[in-house]
């Protein structure tokens, strides 16, 4: 782990473990989500951030879609209020970019309002959150079919480029691109992706993609690290691994902090979400154990499979009409 630093969390004395950055400040690798599927309401988000604050987690995922920007930025600002933290800036704040926006028009409008909506002067990471673009002001998932465009990637990378330039987010990054889209944007790119945000747990271990963005210097952040159950793309095959629960039960661990334990040993970091105190806590506890080598051998020889597998952005009127065709498959 000579690529990453430990620091620790105030007020509660967790670690918070960073990627080094030309900034003074890493990002904290252990990320706290804010999706809900099905959608809860903002009091529970507002509630769960709270605690997660509380517990030590220090970087919060949100989204345009996901409608939990407001509740956010609501809890930070109690958080502040009420001594959880000094100022916003012990936080990292990631955002992302939904497709009706993804226009290179549309992309400075859609994080002045990301912004207002959490009540913010700025984001830590803004991400294109599908490399695909749909009908403008069209808020709305799953998209339509007739609604989608090919995404104008020079010229939205750009405008995305033109955000960080104002100031308006410290780093930008994308989300569900493949090796050979992610490509497409460095090619062009005067300020390349600082984050690229993927789906990886040990049922789908993303090893050429972490490998091709390590060489090129894009640190991953992995979604679903758990298998997101209960989601409508997720997977209880990494929760009920049998391979996954006998290392658990030998390392006196959860299922989940194995998964977990096992992302940072691959040198990423993880966004997990749970609105359970518990287990929110649990989720950190990361970091004063190791995996042997026998255990990442085991782990590493699991059969692989998507569970994300991005069947609402395929179209037939659309730049993909097969799965494939989105991951490059």
């Amino acid at each position: 782990m000579s690529v990453l630093t430990t620091k620790m969390a105030q007020n509660n004395h967790q670690d918070v473990v960073c990627v080094p950055t030309e900034s003074s400040r890493g990002i904290p690798v252990i990320g706290f989500g804010t999706s809900a599927d099905p959608p809860v309401e903002s009091n529970i988000v507002k509630t769960a951030v709270l605690q997660a604050i509380e517990s030590g987690y220090r970087h919060f995922d949100t989204a345009a879609l996901y409608n939990s920007e407001q509740p956010l930025g609501e809890a930070v600002a109690e958080a502040v209020n009420c001594g959880l933290i000094k100022s916003r800036k012990e936080l990292f704040i990631t955002s992302k970019l939904w497709c009706s926006d993804a226009h290179p028009q549309h992309v400075l409008p859609a994080i002045q309002e990301s912004l207002r909506n959490l009540n913010m002067e700025y984001l830590d990471l803004y991400l294109i959150h599908w490399p695909v673009s749909s009908k403008h002001g069209v808020h709305e998932y799953p998209i339509k079919k007739e609604d989608f465009v090919p995404m104008d990637f020079k010229g939205v990378w750009a405008a995305m480029e033109e955000c960080q330039k104002l100031g308006l987010t410290r780093f930008i990054g994308l989300s569900n691109f493949s090796c050979k889209k992610l490509a497409n944007i460095m090619a062009t790119a005067t300020i390349p992706p600082a984050v690229l945000q993927v789906e990886v747990n040990p049922c789908w271990q993303q090893k050429k993609l972490i490998d091709y963005c390590k060489a090129n210097g894009v640190f991953v952040f992995a979604y679903a690290p758990l298998g997101a159950v209960g989601t409508f793309y997720g997977t209880n095959r990494v929760m009920e691994s049998d391979v996954l629960k006998q290392i658990a039960k030998e390392k006196g661990k959860s299922v989940a902090q194995v998964c977990l334990r096992w992302a940072y040993e691959q040198g990423i970091g993880v966004v997990v979400k749970s609105y359970n105190k518990e287990r929110m806590k649990s989720n950190l506890e990361i970091l004063k154990w190791e995996l042997s080598e026998e255990e990442a051998k085991k782990i590493s020889e699991m059969e692989q499979s998507r569970a994300c597998l991005g069947l609402d952005y395929t179209s037939p009127y659309g730049p993909y009409k097969t799965i494939q065709e989105i991951w490059d498959e």
